[in-house]
């Protein structure tokens, strides 16, 4: 914790902080994409659900792409998709999920909404 604060402090007082004073905003991205991914594996291969309804995709349901990233959701149905834009050299991490060709058509989940849908699993 000390290193990272000490980063923190260097990087502030060069007028580029780009961290919260313990880690800086990539390692809490890095993080996130790791908790998610951890999730997912869970709720794929530990749930009692009998379809768990992870997925990944490169392409969105319109087959719009984003350069460089892929897309990583739970469920399908609209009022039930949890989803997360990840770095495509994460892409290997989640080849436990079923791989579609183009994601589910977005139900149009929030961040607020996420968070909910994340706390009701």
């Amino acid at each position: 914790m000390k290193q990272h604060a000490e980063k923190c402090r260097v990087a502030e007082i060069e007028q580029d902080c780009m961290c919260d004073g313990y880690h800086t905003f990539d390692e809490l991205y890095d993080h996130r994409i790791t908790l998610y991914i951890a999730l997912c594996k869970y709720y794929w291969n530990c749930t009692q659900v009998e379809n768990p309804q992870v997925w990944r995709s490169k392409a969105h349901s319109d087959g719009s792409v984003w350069d460089g990233w892929f897309i990583l959701g739970i469920g399908t149905e609209p009022g039930q998709q949890i989803t997360y834009h990840l770095p495509l050299n994460r892409w290997e991490e989640t080849d436990f999920v079923k791989t579609l060709k183009q994601a589910p058509e977005w139900d149009g989940h929030t961040s607020d909404d996420v968070i909910e849908r994340l706390k009701k699993l």
